[in-house]
């Protein structure tokens, strides 16, 4: 763990894997509900980061530096399951680089929790680790000029879904009719750090535009 201040009034945690900086995210996040973390005015959580926004730099550093964050510091957020009909244009080269069958892919995917560790790229896309490293896959070689909306994708250790048609270099591995971005909703945003994720294989017909929820900020990455 670094700290790196950032301006006047912010510091940067910075850390060395995305489930280290999701862990951090999260007992900080624990800390301020409980009124035991110093005065922050946003806490924004990134790839391998954490930024405080708006503290007493150095009160915070030395605070931090006293932390111990175990991996097991994740907890439990709310928990939203997604349908989706596993179908997607990448599907069997994922299934190559797993060495498993696209039923397995399938499976696998959907027999994970998954969690939102940040959002950024296009408003509404969620960046949610949760797959083991040995599923972890490259970004395509050529990204697509266009990926719909509601693809499924994998890159890295990342699970991500379009909210909207965009350009995108991820392998996509599936579809849902699950509207991720909606101005009318409050949030907007249907995945927000923290969530939990699981996504329920659906066949195309029977697919559900409903989300199953049981409770209900950004850097950007190419996606």
């Amino acid at each position: 763990m670094r700290l790196r201040p950032v301006g006047e009034d912010s510091l940067l945690i910075d850390l060395d894997t995305p489930e280290e900086a999701q862990a951090w995210y999260t007992r900080i996040l624990s800390r301020r509900d409980a009124g035991t973390l110093m005065p922050v005015r946003d806490i924004v959580p990134g790839d391998r980061t954490v930024l405080l926004y708006g503290v007493a730099v150095a009160d915070a550093a030395a605070e931090l530096q006293q932390w111990s964050v175990p991996p097991s510091a994740a907890g439990s957020g709310p928990l939203i399951e997604i349908p989706v009909h596993y179908d997607g244009a990448d599907l069997r080269a994922v299934a190559g680089l797993w060495g498993v069958t696209e039923d397995e892919v399938a499976r696998i995917h959907s027999g994970t929790e998954h969690r939102v560790a940040f959002c950024g790229f296009s408003p509404g896309f969620a960046y949610m680790l949760g797959l083991g490293e040995r599923y972890h896959v490259p970004r395509r070689a050529a990204p697509r000029t266009s990926v719909p909306a509601g693809s499924v994708a994998l890159a890295g250790p990342y699970t991500g879904v379009y909210p909207r048609a965009s350009p995108g270099g991820w392998q996509l591995i599936g579809t849902t009719r699950m509207p991720l971005w909606d101005l009318e909703r409050e949030p907007a945003a249907l995945l927000t750090p923290g969530t939990r994720v699981r996504f329920v294989p659906q066949e195309a017909s029977l697919e559900s535009t409903s989300a199953t929820t049981t409770g209900t900020a950004t850097k950007g990455r190419k996606a």
